[in-house]
């Protein structure tokens, strides 16, 4: 399972969501084929807001060749 933010030994709430974007992300690109713009359009927002959540939850591709890793549950 991912690593989530706990508090008190807790998941927080951001941990949580996070996570849930990070699933939801990753499932629209596997669809997609690793195309982002057509990831984009599928989960209903702009490339660029995608590029945004993508980017601060870790999932941009580091070099040519190489992605960072997902980590799906389920």
């Amino acid at each position: 399972m991912e690593e989530l933010r706990v508090l008190g030994g807790k998941p927080t709430l951001k941990g949580l969501v996070d996570a849930f974007e990070r699933r939801i992300i990753g499932d629209a690109l596997s669809a997609a084929s690793g195309n982002q713009r057509q990831a984009a359009r599928t989960l209903g927002v702009l490339p660029t807001t995608l590029h945004e959540k993508m980017k601060r939850l870790g999932l941009l591709r580091r070099e040519a060749g190489s992605v960072a890793p997902i980590a799906l549950a389920g």
